[in-house]
């Protein structure tokens, strides 16, 4: 059994004082940073490995009765992982992946969602059903690890997922054509057994990762998924916002719409976050980039208005509620600077580093593990930030330490 983390290992001040150097460094003159093989050292990463990351290689959520892992806290970490150049802690969270989320047989198995402890006290995978997001992310990590660490059964093993994604959750939307379903069943709702409405869900749908499989598998659906999640945000940022979910309707033959989604409502939140966070890392040239923050231009109004980003939104009226937290604000830190506002970038940036750090005292990690999703958004965003990652024009991922320690080869 894995024990949680807070419980078993004891904060370090020198955890906060590195988060404070690492919020700060990208807003220091280029100059003024040593570019040196050592940056591959990620604090960040570090920290995050201490209180999240099992010996085991499970990626432990302690906020739920369940203390659950899921596929998705796996694939981002394993993505953190190669972004940190850690290949031993990517293989303890891939090695734990296949052997419980995809029950020993990644060939034949999308890893199931959602795994912790059942009503019986026993530990187990809890939900089988796929989660595509973390799909997309598992065969990202692998190929690009691969490819940057050169090793063919990584890259394998995302050709096999990659494959059972487009074999098993990719539907055929009529009007618009192909489209990522959210998991494997339960999002396509028939009407005398004929599809008439398909639940998506935007957040899942990061473009650069797109444009990485479509680079690969010309063959595949990649390239028309990504214009269609495009076409999808354009048509439901209503004011400016998007919503954790949305829904497609069959309106005739060959014909469908977007509309809200009849189960979720019209809320933008915990998940919507993720898609300002994705269109802002895209790379500069990609021709969707300018037209996807386009139709975002909410969140930063909204954030300039009140001073701090909203944690719900109802996004047809553009009603708005609450304070998000710092993970709201770390997650847009690459959105603000997609649009050029470099003073929102420092105020959010700070209250990052301030309410980050709060939950990283002793007495703060005594009384309950840090939170977990509001970390795994600092780390896409301040990883960005920071320069320790970027996408290029194709989807390729392109590490620090590819460049300054000239550890890997690029085909």
């Amino acid at each position: 059994m894995s024990v949680p983390a807070f419980a078993r290992k004891r904060p370090c001040r020198a955890a906060v004082i590195a988060l404070s150097t690492l919020l700060l460094a990208w807003l220091l003159p280029a100059n003024a940073q040593a570019q040196r093989c050592e940056a591959s050292t990620w604090p960040l990463w570090q920290t995050f490995v201490e209180h999240f990351v099992q010996p085991d290689g499970r990626v432990l959520d302690a906020s739920t009765p369940q203390h659950h892992s899921s596929s998705e806290g796996q694939s981002y970490a394993m993505f953190f992982a190669l972004v940190a150049n850690d290949r031993v802690t990517f293989d303890k969270l891939w090695r734990w992946s296949q052997d419980n989320l995809a029950q020993g047989d990644i060939k034949n198995n999308l890893p199931g969602w959602f795994w912790g402890l059942d009503e019986q006290g026993q530990w187990r995978l809890l939900d089988s059903n796929s989660a595509s997001d973390a799909d997309l992310w598992f065969a990202y990590a692998l190929l690009e690890a691969g490819r940057l660490w050169q090793s063919d059964a990584y890259t394998q093993a995302a050709r096999q997922i990659l494959h059972n994604v487009v074999t098993q959750e990719v539907e055929d939307l009529p009007g618009l054509g192909k489209m990522l379903m959210p998991g494997k069943f339960g999002f396509i709702k028939p009407d005398l057994d004929k599809p008439e409405l398909w639940q998506l869900n935007p957040s899942y749908l990061p473009i650069p990762v797109l444009r990485r499989f479509a680079d690969i598998d010309r063959n595949g659906p990649w390239a028309e998924i990504a214009t269609n999640t495009a076409t999808l945000i354009k048509a439901v940022s209503y004011k400016g916002f998007v919503a954790d979910w949305v829904s497609y309707r069959r309106t005739g033959p060959g014909k469908g719409e977007f509309i809200v989604d009849p189960v979720k409502g019209e809320l933008g939140s915990y998940d919507a976050i993720r898609t300002y966070l994705w269109a802002g890392v895209m790379p500069v040239k990609d021709p969707l980039r300018k037209p996807l923050l386009g139709s975002l231009g909410g969140m930063l109004a909204a954030t300039l208005a009140d001073g701090v980003p909203p944690e719900k939104v109802q996004v047809l009226s553009g009603q708005r509620s609450g304070a998000g937290p710092f993970g709201f604000s770390a997650a847009l830190l690459p959105y603000f600077k997609a649009l050029g506002n470099a003073s929102l970038q420092q105020q959010q940036a700070l209250r990052v580093q301030q309410l980050m750090a709060q939950t990283l005292t002793p007495e703060a990690v005594q009384a309950k593990q840090p939170p977990y999703y509001f970390f795994v958004l600092s780390l896409f965003s301040l990883g960005y930030m920071d320069n320790r990652y970027h996408f290029l024009d194709h989807g390729k991922l392109q590490p620090m330490w590819e460049k300054q320690c000239q550890r890997a080869v690029t085909p």
